[in-house]
């Protein structure tokens, strides 16, 4: 699965993975409904460097389409909401 970072690149990231990912992204969805704004910079953090420890990064001239599109880490609140599904901003797990 490729996962881009906005504003920072590309990783692969092994599908085993997602499950990893899917506790973090549970705490972050519970802390955006209630609106717990360092709860959710804290945990958007722990998001993105999970990802980057455990994703391989492409190459920056790398053209491959993105599976899956996570906030940048300095994304406000607001701004996460709108990427957000039901489900997370990990759909599926």
């Amino acid at each position: 699965m490729i996962v881009r970072i906005m504003g920072e690149g590309q990783v692969r990231l092994a599908d085993s993975s997602l499950a990893e990912l899917d506790k973090l992204d549970n705490e972050l969805l519970a802390e955006m409904e209630n609106g717990d704004g360092p709860g959710f910079r804290r945990t958007l953090q722990a998001l993105l460097s999970e990802v980057r420890a455990l994703g391989e990064p492409l190459a920056d001239d790398s053209l491959e389409p993105s599976d899956l599109i996570l906030p940048s880490p300095d994304a406000t609140l607001d701004e996460v909401r709108e990427l957000l599904s039901d489900n997370g901003l990990i759909p599926g797990t």
